[in-house]
């Protein structure tokens, strides 16, 4: 058995082995060809292949090129014909989008079904200098985006979600063309290594002038350029391969040499990529050498052209028949099934298979692993991750079970968790998922990105069962997963509002953390209005409800909900989005219908908007109101002039609300203001405005006792209140400058 599992294995160093396996079987045409653009995904991702349109090749029909879009086994997920300017370049981003880079600078983005998202530039200089070149490369806010004009300037963005383009310094024209060039990512400083004629520059900031290495700094061989460059996934390791053959490996910052080896292949390289961080992948038309560390080599030989997928800790080959990852055989692999092992892993295995033969040799064995079981147990555990043979996990996951029996401090939860995230790798990479991610890669993917996948490819049931089997929270797991369902779901546009509306309700009921709201959002975007307002009458939150009933123009609705909810911040919300976009008179007419919105509206005008209140009491009828209104401009300072006036209006309105006790009381005044106009010329000082006993106070204090007499017999000053003896005087007030016979509540 051990031999079976180790034939695909193969040595490159001391201790140090590779192997090579089939993921999925697949029947391309000739998708994967020299003349095509092929790019693929990382993390199990879709490929997107087509034609290159720097290559001349025969073509029929109307001669634009068609993107199609296939799963990891080959499957067409979609296609679309390209009708927009010229292609430079195809890519992913980090949420699965193509990114369509043209030569004008401008980067179109597509999901994986081909339905177009946006558009971003890369500055005008790059589109009016056009691209010849761009790389995409990973970043820790995203993906990352880098063109070269055809002046050799590069601008960069680290981000293709909130792309901010920089250009890097420029490169010496006296280098000569650019014969390939590579990103090297960083968290606040992605840098550019450029080769050219002259050697290797490394180009920061636009500040720095970059200075060229010759190439017999890193290669003790004759080399004339360098024709392809790749840097590994965790950007430590560096690869440069020269146009003599040569290829050399090292440090990211080209300060330690591993290695320099002769590949001894005449055709040009055509695609290089690290395989993790101990071997580089080179291939050829037909041919496929890996590269170790310490210069050792071996070589695959293909039917047709192959196309290399960078991962973290592997790289898949594509070819037009099959789809296969190489990936360094893990350490505790190694112990277990290579040949002739030791290890009490290795024992733990064999005393487990000989239990299933039910052979008394089991016995044998657990003695050789007592001492050290727990840590057998765990290697078991570790290995079984790292396989895709489900068949070699169940052997290896068996044994660690088996292994559990013997042992009193084994913790069983990292086994029962093993074999759920086991069971969620074998589901993923089934055909007709098609994700095959390595045990590694899920855990720097993490379980809510893998579940956001899957419902981007619309495998809602799926991730709904990987969510219940994970124990997912249900907000984080299957409340969302159902939203998503739900969004897709309105835009079936074949399908009848009310059956939507209906099924959409009875699938999420009223999950925790589903919003209603959002799907309606959906629906209004998709142009399902009807739709929309079903759907809000679902959500349970008023807040969220009437801004998207005013969005719809929903204005009754969006009323009836602010009110009916008795929050009055709500209500103001709709008060003044109407008045903001209807004409006034429609405006008033339509709130009247509401009493709550038309006092809180009325509230509203006499803190911000007094000047509305006149129209609003004069369509209600409501001459007390009003009067009052007009006494209270009457003594604002702005109106000073036109008191009498604003008095005079008040005291008609107050006939006409049939207070005459009020309307006296104006009249009064109105007499009292007259008189103090009369009387400014004689004391030489501003009386007009003033209460009734300061005026006649002043009159005191003048020595004009027979105005202030008669000012005191014309309002019938009571003599309690007032009374002279001599020189001397006192006057006593307690009253304001008249009495309303009730208490003022308007405006």
């Amino acid at each position: 058995m051990s031999v079976m599992l180790t034939a695909d294995w193969f040595p490159l160093g001391r201790e140090v082995y590779f192997r090579k396996f089939e993921l999925y079987p697949i029947s391309f045409q000739q998708e994967v060809h020299t003349h095509n653009f092929v790019v693929a995904a990382p993390y199990g991702g879709p490929i997107a292949v087509t034609r290159n349109p720097n290559k001349l090749v025969k073509v029929q029909g109307t001669g634009k090129p068609v993107v199609s879009i296939y799963s990891a086994s080959g499957k067409q997920i979609a296609s679309l014909q390209w009708s927009s300017g010229q292609l430079v370049l195809l890519g992913w981003s980090h949420e699965e989008e193509l990114l369509c880079v043209q030569d004008d600078g401008m980067v179109l983005i597509y999901d994986m079904f081909g339905t177009y998202q946006h558009t971003f530039g890369m500055g005008s200089e790059a589109k009016e200098t056009k691209v010849t070149a761009a790389k995409f490369f990973p970043t820790v806010n995203g993906t990352g985006i880098a063109v070269l004009t055809s002046t050799n300037r590069i601008f960069l963005a680290n981000n293709v979600s909130e792309p901010k383009v920089r250009q890097l310094a420029e490169i010496p024209k006296t280098g000569g063309q650019i014969d390939s060039w590579c990103i090297i990512p960083s968290d606040r400083d992605s840098h550019v290594i450029v080769a050219t004629q002259q050697g290797i520059y490394q180009i920061h900031h636009i500040d720095q002038k970059p200075l060229a290495v010759p190439f017999t700094t890193y290669f003790t061989n004759k080399v004339n350029s360098v024709t392809r460059i790749a840097v590994s996934g965790n950007n430590r390791h560096i690869a440069l391969y020269s146009d003599t053959g040569y290829l050399y490996l090292g440090s990211i910052d080209l300060k330690k040499k591993y290695c320099e080896c002769f590949t001894n292949v005449k055709e040009s390289l055509s695609d290089m990529a690290w395989c993790g961080t101990e071997a580089v992948v080179c291939c050829w038309n037909s041919i496929a050498i890996v590269v170790g560390r310490t210069a050792e080599m071996i070589t695959y030989t293909y039917d047709g052209p192959v196309h290399l997928i960078t991962e973290i800790d592997a790289v898949r080959v594509l070819s037009n028949s099959s789809h296969e990852m190489i990936q360094k055989v893990p350490k505790v692999v190694q112990k277990i099934f290579r040949i002739n092992s030791t290890d009490p892993a290795s024992y733990l295995l064999e005393a487990s298979k000989q239990f299933q033969k039910r052979s008394h040799k089991a016995d044998s064995y657990m003695d050789l692993v007592r001492e050290k079981l727990d840590t057998a147990i765990q290697d078991c555990i570790d290995a079984a991750s790292y396989e895709f043979n489900f068949e070699t996990q169940k052997l290896l996951m068996r044994a660690a079970k088996f292994g559990k029996g013997f042992s009193k401090n084994t913790n069983p939860d990292y086994y029962v968790t093993m074999c759920r995230q086991l069971r969620v790798l074998n589901a993923i990479r089934h055909p007709a998922i098609s994700i095959p991610l390595t045990y590694t890669q899920l855990q720097v993917l993490s379980s809510q990105v893998l579940l956001d996948r899957l419902v981007a490819r619309r495998h809602y049931y799926l991730s709904i069962q990987i969510a219940r089997h994970l124990q997912l929270p249900e907000v984080d797991g299957e409340s969302r997963i159902l939203a998503h369902w739900a969004c897709y779901k309105v835009k079936q546009t074949q399908l009848d509002k009310e059956q939507i509306a209906e099924e959409i309700a009875d699938k999420l009921g009223y999950a925790p953390g589903v919003s209603y709201s959002e799907i309606a959002i959906k629906a209004a975007d998709c142009g399902r209005k009807q739709l929309a307002i079903k759907l809000i009458d679902y959500e349970p939150r008023a807040q969220l409800q009437v801004p998207l009933l005013l969005r719809l123009s929903e204005k009754h609705a969006a009323l009836y909900k602010a009110v009916e909810s008795g929050n009055t911040d709500l209500v103001y919300t709709v008060i003044l989005h109407l008045q903001k976009n209807m004409p006034l008179a429609d405006f008033q007419r339509f709130i009247m219908r509401s009493p709550l919105a038309m006092a809180l509206y009325i509230k509203y005008c006499q803190g911000h908007n007094r000047e509305a209140l006149p129209d609003i009491y004069n369509q209600h009828d409501d001459f007390h109101s009003f009067a009052l209104w007009f006494i209270k401009e009457s003594y604002h300072p702005k109106n000073s002039i036109s008191r009498d006036t604003y008095l005079q209006s008040a005291q008609e309105k107050f006939r006409l609300a049939r207070s005459e006790s009020n309307a006296a009381l104006t009249e009064e005044q109105l007499k009292l203001l007259r008189y103090q106009r009369s009387l400014e010329d004689t004391l030489h000082e501003p009386i007009v405005g003033k209460p009734l006993h300061e005026t006649v106070k002043l009159l005191l204090l003048q020595d004009e006792l027979k105005l202030a007499d008669k000012l005191r017999s014309e309002y019938k000053l009571p003599d309690r209140r007032s009374y002279y003896k001599g020189h001397r005087y006192n006057t006593r007030y307690n009253g304001l400058v008249y009495r309303f016979s009730h208490s003022v509540t308007g405006g």
